[in-house]
């Protein structure tokens, strides 16, 4: 490796350790002020996220947040803000959970037909917001955040009994009819508890993401419009049509991110259908720097985090502390890739300064010989 690639790396790591950092030491300060001890909440979470049924949970958990986070990372390459993913994966959820339990084919068929429902609710729900800003010039931030409001409103239409919505038995819960076990993805037979095979999903998804992105005509052609929209245009590049397909693609992956809980664990949409993970995939994309691996760090570390804050409740510690380190993570990263991004050109900057200093010296120097030799000719 060159030693500009490992300064690059090493830059690139920078930001996101100095940012956790940063949050610890700041909740630490908290901690105390509130005249908690800051240590012995750190070591409560750390002991008890080392665990054999807590690494389940955080793999699981990181798998769902991963696939958010990618979502939220397709848009951000684009220099696209799709806040609309909360509302994507949660419409898709519910018609594929409605299909799946309305079908009754082999898994090898049916499988696959939920998983593609739900990519193409999420990516036509997505295209709404891109075909307005291509249209229209709406900005996507206010078009997906309407959107969101307008899936919640449409699941909860829906999703009551004599329409797409079915009555337990105990007549206490109104959800989608289950999907049959023929239909539920695989696990991996884990000890207490079983990991979800859809992690082999999110890999997959992880390596089309940077494959796309890195190898590809198409992912140059979008990391330049997400640069300069102006320079892609002038280099032949459709813009509106970048930000229509980048827009359906990161809708598709998000409609991905309902499927680890639906076809793993719940087998069907009800109203205790997790929420907010759109959110959490901001944060998980901003932490990763957009990047498959440091957005896989991202969600494992968000997930960790997660599952310490309920053994902080049993242990006299407030578990919104978790929250506190969360924020100030995402507010830290912010600023931290910020400080490391203006290091970076400073330390470039200097490295030029110094190369064209030393040609220029060598120039000189030569040009002065040939000039003494030129005298001496003439002399003689």
């Amino acid at each position: 490796m060159k030693k500009f690639d490992k300064e690059r790396v090493l830059l690139g790591l920078a930001a996101p350790l100095l940012a956790i950092v940063v949050a610890f030491l700041v909740t630490a300060l908290v901690l105390a002020v509130t005249g908690k001890e800051p240590f012995n909440a750190f070591s409560i979470m750390f002991d008890y996220g080392s665990k054999s049924d807590s690494q389940v949970y955080i793999v699981n958990k990181a798998t769902t947040y991963y696939l958010a986070g990618i979502a939220v990372a397709i848009g951000f390459r684009m220099n696209l803000f799709n806040i609309g993913v909360d509302g994507q994966y949660r419409l898709a959820a519910f018609f594929a959970a409605a299909l799946g339990g309305a079908l009754t084919l082999p898994g090898p068929v049916q499988i696959p037909l939920i998983i593609l429902c739900a990519m193409l609710v999420g990516a036509m729900w997505a295209g709404i917001a891109g075909l307005l800003k291509v249209t229209r010039g709406v900005s996507e931030v206010v078009s997906t955040i309407m959107l969101n409001a307008i899936a919640t409103a449409i699941i909860g239409y829906l999703l009551q009994q004599g329409r797409l919505g079915h009555l337990d038995q105990a007549g206490t819960k109104v959800s989608t009819k289950p999907i049959p076990e023929s239909a539920r993805f695989f696990e991996f037979p884990t000890q207490p508890a079983p990991v979800w095979g859809f992690i082999v999903v999110a890999v997959i998804v992880g390596v089309a993401y940077w494959f796309t992105l890195s190898r590809t005509r198409f992912g140059f052609d979008l990391r330049t419009v997400g640069q300069s929209g102006s320079a892609a245009q002038a280099s032949g590049v459709n813009v509106k049509k970048m930000v229509l397909t980048s827009m359906l693609i990161s809708g598709a992956a998000a409609g991905l991110v309902g499927m680890p809980t639906l076809l793993n664990d719940s087998y069907e949409y009800s109203g205790d259908f997790p929420v907010g993970i759109g959110f959490t995939g901001i944060a998980i994309a901003l932490l990763g720097r957009n990047h498959p691996v440091g957005i896989a760090l991202g969600a494992l570390l968000w997930a960790f985090l997660e599952r310490g804050s309920g053994q902080l409740e049993f242990e006299g510690y407030d578990k919104e502390i978790v929250g506190v380190i969360q924020g100030v993570i995402v507010l830290c990263v912010v600023i931290a890739y910020e400080v490391v991004r203006r290091y970076g050109l400073k330390r470039q900057q200097r490295q030029v300064g110094a190369k064209l200093a030393a040609q220029a010296r060598s120039n000189g120097t030569g040009n002065n010989g040939n000039g003494n030799t030129d005298k001496q000719e003439v002399s003689a």
